[in-house]
């Protein structure tokens, strides 16, 4: 919803389900994280309201709404070019390098997406949604019984094992620069492959740059391009101890660090979700085992 604040200042309004005990865990959580954190890439909260009738936070109102609509919706009329792309990936990477290593306690957002990422007036990235985002005070992560996010960016250590540490945003950042370069949801399918499992076929093939949006200037800057889409690659690697920390991911954007994607073997994972319906869902499940066999409790979330 979208209010206005007595200064005139517009803001939107975020009501949570009174009823719901996720809902409630959620508005709890997502309060806690932001009140301690400040980063330009980053949702700021102009205030909340907690009674007994009401659960509202109050953001920053921000014109371009989602990168979700703006990429992916043709009735927007947008197209997005490339410096504007890479404006926003170097942003979210940022504001995700500030969560991991640059607050007071290192912060697992969970579900970084397109429609987490919230554009100003001046199409500047800004993260949202922290509801089930992680606290930690050290590096190691945990191992959880509870798999929440969005299938598509999940990482598979997580989804397959329920190991959930800072190199689960890592992937799903790759994966959501995959989209930002493509101009294509990451469920989108090609001759039956999903956006990631594509983009790497093509990178041993020594053709990335065809995993590009076509309507972008490629002759201008396809070296920047190439560079955006192996980070992507790196981050998006099956074995996350071969995934860059955020920081260095921002090195490697910005030109300052090389780009070294380790090799993989045959990806089962990328084979998994291939073969399952990944579009836009909001994932929870309680089981505490997973596998190829798994039956997932799959939510609706737009």
């Amino acid at each position: 919803m979208q209010g206005v604040l007595k200064d005139g200042s517009e803001v939107a309004v975020k009501q949570l389900d009174l009823h719901s005990k996720q809902g409630q865990r959620e508005f709890v959580n997502e309060l806690s994280i932001i009140t301690s954190i400040q980063h330009k890439n980053l949702a700021k909260l102009r205030g909340y309201c907690l009674d007994r009738d009401d659960r509202i936070l109050v953001y920053e109102f921000l014109e371009n709404k989602s990168l979700d609509q703006l990429l992916f919706e043709s009735a927007t009329g947008i197209l997005l070019d490339w410096p504007t792309r890479f404006q926003i990936v170097l942003g979210v990477a940022n504001g995700l390098a500030y969560l991991h290593e640059g607050s007071q306690k290192q912060i697992i957002h969970r579900d970084i997406k397109a429609s987490n990422i919230l554009l100003d007036h001046r199409l500047h990235p800004k993260i949202s949604d922290f509801g089930i985002s992680k606290l930690f005070n050290q590096e190691k992560g945990f191992t959880s019984t509870v798999i929440a996010g969005t299938m598509g960016y999940l990482a598979p250590e997580y989804v397959l094992g329920g190991l959930l540490t800072v190199k689960a945003d890592v992937y799903s950042f790759g994966v959501l620069t995959l989209e930002i370069v493509s101009g294509q949801r990451c469920s989108d399918r090609k001759d039956g492959r999903l956006l990631v499992h594509s983009a790497w076929i093509l990178h041993e093939n020594c053709s990335e740059l065809e995993i590009a949006d076509q309507r972008l200037d490629l002759e201008h800057n396809s070296e920047e391009i190439l560079r955006v889409i192996q980070v992507a690659l790196a981050c998006t690697h099956e074995n996350s101890a071969s995934r860059p920390s955020m920081g260095d991911a921002v090195a490697m954007l910005s030109g300052y660090k090389q780009v070294i994607i380790a090799p993989r073997s045959h990806d089962v994972y990328l084979d998994y979700l291939s073969s399952n319906d990944t579009d836009n869902s909001r994932l929870l499940t309680t089981s505490n085992t997973f596998g190829p066999g798994t039956s997932f409790s799959i939510e609706s979330k737009a």
